[in-house]
């Protein structure tokens, strides 16, 4: 995998819209955010434009991020929302110049769309915060996305609540937000799953659909080819007035009850008040042991 540099002093961070629009206001946070940590944010042409849902038209969002990876001055390119509407534009875009001058994509839900492709072509990318509504994430969240920008990759070690499953594996990390993976199965954008630590997390969906995507990936064999997998925050979901009868939580040890690899449950990542960073296409040390979980690079 090729690991884009870390940032230097004054290095430039572009903000772009891949998915919902988001106006200048918005941003206001991330770009003190950004300058105080000696980076240089500038906002891509996406920023306030508006076409339905979207951050301006299909075209005018994939025009925006084509520009900034083929500027070799813009050092990372960090996606200011998500909702949906970046795998609508991926197959827009020529990703080979980030093979000769690779630089972070950062940003999570919607934009799974984009690491997936970017695991698929062999680039690490940051599955962390985006820029709007990161004053109200948690210090740790902030520092995490910071530390891996500028320092090394973000350890993380925690107290699982769920009963995560026992074990020690090495991979590849990969993933991202399920219903986008599962949206995405079966296309040019996904790598193989052979060996490697998936992560997972999603918000406000259907208990029977979370059921419906472990069943997809159990039958086409996918959680049988990993080393290890980590749960992140499964938020705010739904239930019909007769219930499924089980948490999200519930449903995926279910698919995974056979399977003998290490499962991590209630790690601090995604639409959750912690939501810390981590660097997808990265090889790193998964351990849990007593509901203590440790994810190391």
């Amino acid at each position: 995998m090729i690991k884009p540099e870390l940032l230097s002093l004054n290095a430039k961070v572009a903000i772009i819209c891949t998915a919902r629009a988001v106006d200048k206001e918005d941003l206001k946070h991330a770009l003190n955010i950004l300058k105080s940590w000696q980076l240089q944010p500038i906002l891509g042409q996406s920023i306030g434009l508006k076409h339905h849902q979207f951050g301006g038209t299909d075209d005018e969002r994939a025009a925006d991020l084509q520009q900034h990876i083929n500027n070799p001055e813009i050092k990372a390119i960090w996606c200011a929302k998500g909702g949906y509407g970046t795998a609508r534009i991926i197959d827009q875009i020529d990703f080979t110049p980030l093979l000769k001058n690779p630089k972070w994509i950062i940003g999570y839900s919607d934009i799974t769309a984009l690491h997936l492709q970017l695991q698929k072509i062999g680039i690490c990318s940051l599955h962390a915060q985006m820029p709007v509504g990161i004053e109200n994430k948690s210090e740790t969240t902030r520092e995490s996305l910071k530390q891996s920008l500028i320092n090394k990759p973000f350890d993380i070690q925690y107290a699982s609540k769920f009963k995560s499953r026992n074990g020690h594996a090495k991979g590849q990390l990969i993933g991202g937000n399920l219903s986008v993976l599962y949206s995405v199965l079966g296309s040019k954008s996904v790598t193989d799953f052979q060996d490697k630590i998936l992560f997972l997390e999603d918000l406000d969906e259907y208990l029977y659909h979370i059921d419906r995507m472990m069943l997809s990936f159990r039958r086409q064999g996918i959680l049988k080819q990993l080393n290890g997998l980590i749960i992140g925050g499964m938020s705010a979901m739904n239930d019909n007035s007769i219930p499924f009868g089980k948490s999200a939580y519930e449903i995926i040890e279910y698919y995974t009850k056979d399977i003998e690899i290490p499962i991590a449950y209630d790690c601090p990542v995604g639409h959750e008040f912690d939501n810390y960073a981590l660097t997808l296409g990265a090889t790193i040390e998964l351990k849990v042991e007593n509901n203590q979980v440790s994810i190391k690079y």
